[in-house]
């Protein structure tokens, strides 16, 4: 939005509005339109407003937008919340060297000084944590300065006329870069869930689109007093200090350095949604001594002496859908047709494997990467592989698919309704999950996300067991894999 202006006197400045919304903000936003003015000069400006944080960030990484100074309003009743102080944390991490508190409702205060003082005090000391010192004002929004006679500071259109463009930063061939598959950075999350540790993303950095996943989750920041917090997960809004994993080695470089080189934004690899955005601190240097070794001795060379194609059949659904029992009926059958196979079954792996892993969603993501690797290694061996895991997640479903060739992954739904699982209820499981005994049960406290396009989908109420795995046999001599 750009503001009014007859004969532009200085480069354009970009400004970051924050702050909770109210007549305040709109009495801010008023002002800024009208055009700030200095004698006879005016302030051509462009303005974001941080109602969508997540897009502003966003824009900013992806140099859609260049931010000169972040403007942040608060209410002089109200003091300094954490919203505003996520907003100045975000602001800073994004580059942004010129902050300006902006402190309206003085006259809810009786215009006291020390109110003011207060405000800013706090602010300068957040800012200085942020590493943001020498350009931080305070400004107070409402009556003019004949009724705050002890303000000798500048007025809005003053501090913004005497705001300088922070300039771009270097362009990605004069800064430093490196390629690597590993880096620590800053990431502030927006998905409105939460971010998973090794769950897949998509990294997207300028040209660049990779497979990533957050290896480390080393802390969060508590934008109240700038703590690092122990924490498992990133909530909404929450900002966390990461270590970061690609599929492929990239060219990247610091953010303070290089937006173009440290700025990245993460995306859900089904949906495409924007998760978060992340500047890039340095990067990890310890796989640089890792290569993949070849071997002359190959899945095809393994899977011609057994006469047969490897894949991988992945059963999917609740707790007492009748996975397991049909997985081991179908093994049977392949057995007796001199198939080579081996069935991973979720129990029996969490005796050994996983068994240092619980049941919360972080656990979830990491068992099933661990077990889609190991079903990788099976196929690459020239086996059949039979997974019998509940596997809630879709997004975990996927990546079990990709890490295999196309047409190698099988995904069985085993369609029982909830009811029916309960009233079968074999190891007792929903009972206590109902009486509160077991916290994060599949169906009754955490999400089950059905596959949306199984290659096959087995309605265990019509079909008997029997049947089910006959059904996964026809399947599979219709497609070729026996």
């Amino acid at each position: 939005m750009p503001g009014a202006m007859d004969k532009p006197s200085k480069e354009r400045l970009h400004l970051l509005v924050c702050g909770a919304e109210g007549e305040g903000r709109a009495a801010l936003l008023d002002a800024l339109v009208a055009g700030p003015t200095l004698g006879n000069e005016r302030r051509d400006f462009t303005l974001l407003e941080a109602d969508d944080l997540a897009q502003v960030s966003g824009d900013i990484v992806t140099g859609a937008s260049r931010v000169d100074l972040a403007l942040v309003l608060v209410d002089a009743q109200e003091g300094l919340p954490s919203e505003s102080r996520s907003h100045a944390t975000v602001a800073a991490l994004l580059g942004v060297r010129q902050l300006v508190l902006v402190v309206g409702g003085m006259d809810r205060v009786d215009q006291q000084e020390a109110r003011f003082d207060e405000l800013l005090g706090d602010f300068r000391d957040l800012a200085a944590g942020l590493g943001v010192e020498q350009q931080v004002v305070g400004v107070p929004l409402a009556a003019g300065r004949e009724a705050m006679p002890w303000y000798r500071g500048p007025s809005l259109p003053e501090a913004l006329e005497a705001a300088e463009p922070a300039g771009d930063l270097p362009v990605a061939a004069e800064a430093p870069s490196e390629v690597t598959d590993q880096f620590m950075a800053h990431v502030i999350w927006f998905g409105e869930r939460p971010m998973l540790p090794e769950r897949a993303y998509v990294l997207k950095l300028g040209a660049q689109a990779v497979p990533s996943a957050i290896t480390e989750l080393k802390h969060k920041i508590n934008v109240d007093n700038l703590d690092q917090l122990a924490a498992k997960t990133l909530e909404r809004g929450e900002i966390g200090v990461c270590n970061i994993a690609v599929d492929q080695p990239i060219t990247c470089g610091p953010y303070k350095e290089s937006r173009a080189l440290g700025g990245f934004l993460l995306v859900d690899r089904l949906s495409e949604e924007m998760l978060g955005v992340g500047m890039i601190d340095f990067g990890l240097r310890r796989a640089t001594n890792l290569s993949w070794q070849d071997y002359d001795i190959g899945k095809r060379s393994r899977a011609a002496q057994k006469r047969q194609t490897p894949c991988v059949l992945w059963f999917t659904g609740l707790s007492g859908a009748g996975k397991s029992t049909i997985a081991d009926l179908v093994d049977k059958k392949l057995h007796a047709m001199g198939q080579h196979c081996y069935v991973l079954d979720g129990d029996n792996v969490r005796h050994g494997l996983n068994k240092d892993l619980g049941f919360t969603d972080v656990d979830r993501v990491e068992n099933i990467r661990r077990v889609a690797e190991v079903a990788k290694l099976f196929v690459d061996s020239g086996l059949i592989v039979l997974v019998s895991f509940i596997s809630p997640f879709r997004s975990e479903r996927q990546l079990a698919r990709e890490m295999v060739e196309e047409g190698e992954f099988v995904e069985i739904f085993v369609d029982t309704p909830l009811a029916v699982c309960e009233e079968r209820d074999p190891k007792g499981l929903y009972q206590k999950a109902r009486s509160g005994q077991i916290a994060n049960f599949t169906g009754i406290d955490s999400p089950y996300e059905p596959p949306e396009q199984a290659e096959l989908s087995l309605d265990t109420v019509a079909l008997s067991q029997e049947q089910a795995a006959e059904a996964v046999i026809d399947f599979m001599r219709e497609k070729g894999l026996v």
